[in-house]
């Protein structure tokens, strides 16, 4: 028995010269040119994004987008477009009178404007609930179509699909979508729909999610951090240098023209909208993005939502690229840069290796180095990259600066889940389109968190940890999180 430990640490420095070595070290080349390739491109976006701020290249300058005015009395309310707009949901018991209720409340003719409902709800009760609120709206004089269908074919995609094919549909010009959760403010269709009347080459506007629940707990500031940098800086650049990004498959207004030219929704992954967005911009038509226009949304407040939403933009981003990656090369409708930034920015960069960088080389490869000193890792790949990296995310949430630390962490312990939803999608095996609805609170959150839900929390480092945001049972959820993974 003795003899057993010896045996095991020869039989070890006899595989770990000729096989672990050059494997380990050849691991550490591709992670540290998947780094170079990650930093160049948080380099880069930044560089567009003050040069964007510095020489005015707002869609307001480089649009027209003057207000649409009916002080014609021979047109009258005609001088408006008519504008459909599709709230999908399902089984939503929190939030579906403020999605209704500020859906109905937009700033637009009375008689130029569709509200559709459309339901997919299991449960009967919130059926009812619904319906009984649709009526209630439609009593004020509102044209609200309540729509149910009989199966939950294609999810989200196959209900707006299915809301397309109503006879009422082909009077309107534009569709307005919003999640159940989404709340826009009353001006939101006269800050858009005039870039896509007086442009005829715009197919999409899409308005900058703001977070209602930001300030709940630890965990949605960590979530905050890293859309903001999304919608503040990815979507920014791509709508100012190529007027291309992923549709965030709610609050924006797409032109259904554009749309029915592009195919329509498909449902053969999980992100239907992303899906759209790259069909309509290989048929040559132009997105814009109004990062000042913000709706309010809700983020996940517990990790078992936060974990299906993240496996879901995950594996439909790899899933997607896998299924388009030949018929964007073969496109002949957009140029080749633009063709260039899809392939390689948009889709293998940010979708893929930014998943994959983060867990194989932060929590595989450099653990290994360390067990292994014959292999190195130069400094500027573990330190000076990654740093520059991390500084480079939080600009788009200056006030979490001090939470740098807790992101970098939260980031790396999702990057396993990260990983594997991307590696399902790309082999297009297992859970590649399991579809789970994102859990939202609405107006429990005021009930949870009275008071306190909307306002900054305190900068003592005390409370951060025993905030009753934050309580003991967050933790534990935390813990149990972890052990899954």
């Amino acid at each position: 028995m003795a003899a057993a430990p010896e045996q095991i640490a020869a039989m070890w420095e006899q595989v770990k010269a000729p096989v672990i070595v050059p494997l380990l070290r050849l691991s550490v080349a591709v992670c540290l040119a998947m780094s170079v390739m990650l930093f160049v491109e948080k380099v880069y976006m930044s560089v567009v994004l003050v040069g964007v701020h510095l020489f005015g290249r707002r869609p307001e300058r480089r649009y027209r987008c003057h207000p649409i005015v009916g002080d014609d009395p021979e047109l009258g309310d005609a001088a408006f477009p008519m504008v459909l707009i599709q709230i999908p949901m399902y089984n939503e018991r929190e939030v579906y009178k403020l999605s209704i209720g500020a859906a109905c409340g937009l700033s637009w003719p009375s008689d130029r404007v569709i509200v559709q409902v459309l339901d997919d709800s299991t449960d009967p009760v919130i059926k009812e609930m619904v319906q009984v609120e649709c009526k209630r709206w439609e009593s004020k004089g509102v044209r609200i179509n309540y729509e149910i269908r009989d199966n939950r074919v294609g999810y989200k995609a196959g209900a707006l699909r299915e809301g397309m094919k109503h006879g009422y549909v082909r009077d309107c010009d534009f569709v307005a979508i919003f999640d159940a959760d989404f709340q826009p403010d009353p001006d939101f269709l006269t800050r858009t729909i005039p870039f896509l009347v007086h442009n005829p080459d715009i197919a999409l506007v899409q308005a900058r999610w703001k977070f209602v629940n930001a300030n709940e707990c630890l965990m949605t500031r960590m979530q905050e951090m890293s859309l903001d940098y999304h919608f503040k800086v990815e979507q920014e650049v791509g709508s100012s240098t190529h007027a291309f990004f992923g549709f965030n498959g709610t609050a924006g207004v797409w032109r259904i023209s554009a749309m029915n030219e592009a195919g329509g929704w498909k449902d053969r992954t999980t992100v239907e909208d992303m899906d759209l967005a790259v069909r309509a911009g290989l048929k040559g038509w132009k997105f814009v993005y109004l990062g000042d226009l913000m709706v309010k949304s809700e983020l996940p407040s517990t990790f078992k939502a936060f974990r299906y939403q993240q496996h879901r933009w995950s594996c439909g981003p790899a899933n997607l690229f896998r299924k388009m990656f030949v018929e964007i090369i073969r496109n002949k409708k957009v140029t080749l840069w633009k063709k260039i930034y899809v392939v390689y920015n948009f889709f293998l960069v940010r979708k893929i290796i930014g998943h994959i960088v983060t867990f194989v080389f932060y929590c595989l490869v450099v653990p290994a180095t360390v067990l292994i000193p014959e292999v190195e890792i130069p400094r500027w790949g573990y330190v000076y990259l990654p740093s520059i990296v991390t500084i480079l995310n939080s600009v788009g949430t200056p006030r979490s600066l001090h939470l740098l630390i807790f992101w970098v962490l939260f980031e790396n312990v999702m990057s396993l889940h990260r990983t594997k939803a991307t590696l399902i999608g790309l082999l297009e095996t297992g859970r590649v389109n399991e579809w789970v609805v994102t859990e939202k609170l609405g107006d429990a959150l005021k009930i949870k968190l009275p008071g306190k839900a909307f306002k900054r929390p305190r900068m003592r480092m005390g409370d951060r940890y025993t905030n009753k945001t934050f309580s003991s049972s967050r933790i534990s959820q935390v813990s149990v999180f972890a052990a899954k993974l």
